[in-house]
C-alpha cells in the first residue's frame, strides 16, 4: 500500500528545534513534489514549504522562511521539515504530502496522517 509515514512532532520550548520525517512507501519518489501543510485554528491548512521538480525555487511561507526548511533522502525516500526558533504560535498539526511534478496543492497524491507540534511559551 502506498503510503506516507510521519514522525518527529512533540513538544518543545519557544524558540527550540524539531525536525519532521515523512518516508515514503510504495511509490516512486522521483519527479514527485513533496510539501508539509499545517492547520491554522480556524482556517483550512496552509502550504508551508514545497519543493518540486519543475519549480526553480522552494516555496516557503512567508512566517515560516527563514526558520523552516524542507529537504529531501532520495535515498532513503524521506523528506524533512526543520524547524528552528518555534514560537507559541507554530502548534498544531502538521501533514506532509506528495504528488505530481508540477507542485503542490490540494489535490496531493499521498498524504501523512498528521503529526502534532506543540510549543511552550
Amino acid at each position: 500500500e502506498a503510503k506516507l509515514v510521519e514522525s518527529g512532532g512533540g513538544v518543545v520550548q519557544a524558540g527550540g528545534s524539531l525536525r519532521l520525517s515523512c518516508t515514503a512507501s510504495d511509490f516512486t519518489f522521483e519527479e514527485k513534489s513533496f510539501g508539509w501543510w499545517r492547520r491554522e485554528s480556524g482556517l483550512d491548512e496552509e502550504v508551508l514549504a514545497c519543493v518540486s521538480p519543475t519549480r526553480p525555487s522552494t516555496y516557503y511561507l512567508p512566517s515560516v522562511k527563514g526558520r523552516f526548511t524542507i529537504s529531501l533522502d532520495a535515498t532513503n525516500r524521506t523528506f524533512y521539515l526543520q524547524m528552528d526558533n518555534l514560537k507559541p504560535e507554530d502548534s498544531t498539526v502538521y501533514t506532509c504530502a506528495a504528488g505530481g511534478p508540477s507542485g503542490c496543492g490540494s489535490g496531493m497524491d499521498f498524504w501523512g496522517e498528521g503529526t502534532t507540534v506543540t510549543v511552550s511559551p
